[in-house]
């Protein structure tokens, strides 16, 4: 066995024997490591669970014109062109974007006036909590409209658009699939999602006009590209929104988006990293100064014996190892004693706010990715710790130790 080998044996045989002065080195870090954990993982948990909440719901990514303007072909196809607009599709009239939903096969018939809001592929809201309507005579509905209407997915509803025309009404009627339900937390007004070619065939039809499409009559509608009076448009992520709130601003349009909310989430978090940062200097510096003292004071202690150890051979190279290894065992036990105290506290504060959490989120909670971290940090501030021990080691003198004997 070499030298070195004898350095680690001798070391950590030295350090298991003084088990009293060990152990209280191991939970003096862990009393600074453990809280230091919680706190940190609160702060991940929380953020995390904020932030996971505004970017799954696609709400949060929503940009919703205020009044009304003036939209042609050439701004739609600009927005779509735009890396940081997921989905944007027209919006007709909201006067015109309105349709009777009656359900004739409930054994109590009854009808409800639903406003329409155009879909079409990629609809992040339909993506998440729906499925998207494929043909021009299928309808997503909003729960309210599926519980007062009394129907499911897979039902059928027959939609009626009326008019008036020089003093006559008169009334269509459209065949409709219900392909999906919307939960209540995703959309709670009273609206059926449908396809934009649907949506623009009621607004034609109340202006008088037919389609050829559903079989509707009435004059033709004019040439030329229609003109939309607003849109629906989703960011493809929620830290595009304030960059299109202010793109859309600088074209003189009023919109409203949820971006303060997504700000308060970036301010907590730059908050939240303050105060750790600011605490964790602290307790790191606080424990870095007592670690230094015990390893002086341990090799003080021992000098005289890792002076006999120079005189019987072991080189200095090998031993100011002696303090050094010492330092990362009390720093692996250490850590080690901090995650066992830290996952009880993680389980016993997630348990406590369970009540307020959806499946896979947490108040508490650290990664393995943040433990390793933890981990080679505190290996640094150990070995860190005992360097200036391991130099007074290299300082020892032989004949020193022999004028004690």
């Amino acid at each position: 066995m070499n030298s070195f080998q004898t350095v680690i044996r001798l070391a950590l045989r030295d350090y298991f024997y003084e088990r009293l002065l060990s152990a209280c080195a191991i939970m003096g870090l862990a009393a600074v490591l453990a809280p230091l954990l919680v706190l940190f993982g609160v702060k991940s948990g929380i953020i995390n669970t904020m932030s996971d909440r505004l970017i799954q719901d696609p709400r949060n990514r929503e940009i919703s014109p205020v009044g009304s303007g003036r939209y042609g072909t050439d701004w739609f196809s600009a927005m779509r062109d735009r890396p940081d607009v997921a989905f944007v599709i027209p919006q007709t009239r909201s006067i015109a974007a309105s349709m009777i939903l009656y359900n004739k096969n409930s054994t109590n018939p009854r009808t409800l006036v639903v406003s329409l809001i155009p879909t079409a592929e990629g609809d992040p809201l339909l993506e998440i909590y729906g499925r998207i309507s494929t043909k021009n005579t299928q309808v997503v509905l909003s729960e309210p409209v599926a519980r007062k209407l009394n129907v499911k997915a897979g039902q059928r509803v027959l939609g009626q658009v009326g008019r008036s025309v020089a003093g006559v009404k008169e009334q269509v009627a459209v065949d409709l699939q219900i392909t999906a339900v919307l939960p209540l937390g995703a959309f709670s007004r009273e609206a059926a999602f449908v396809r934009l070619e649907l949506l623009e065939a009621t607004e034609d039809y109340r202006d008088g006009r037919g389609s050829k499409t559903f079989g509707w009559t009435g004059s033709a509608r004019p040439t030329g590209p229609r003109v939309y009076p607003s849109f629906r448009l989703y960011a493809r992520s929620i830290y595009d929104v304030a960059d299109l709130r202010n793109m859309l601003m600088d074209q003189g349009l009023e919109v409203y988006t949820k971006a303060e909310d997504i700000e308060t989430v970036k301010s907590l978090d730059r908050s939240f990293n303050l105060i750790f940062s600011l605490i964790a200097v602290v307790a790191v510096l606080g424990y870095f100064a007592s670690m230094v003292s015990n390893v002086l004071a341990n090799v003080n202690r021992k000098s005289r014996y890792l002076g006999i150890s120079s005189l019987i051979g072991f080189s200095t190279g090998n031993i100011i190892w002696y303090p050094m290894l010492q330092s990362i065992a009390t720093s692996i036990l250490g850590f080690l004693t901090a995650v066992i105290l830290y996952r009880l506290v993680e389980t016993l504060i997630n348990g406590l706010f369970s009540d307020y959490l959806s499946t896979g989120e947490y108040v508490c909670r650290l990664s393995v990715g943040h433990m390793l971290i933890a981990l080679v940090l505190t290996l640094t501030l150990a070995v860190l710790a005992s360097a200036y021990g391991a130099f007074r080691v290299s300082r020892i003198e032989p004949s020193e130790v022999i004028r004690e004997v």
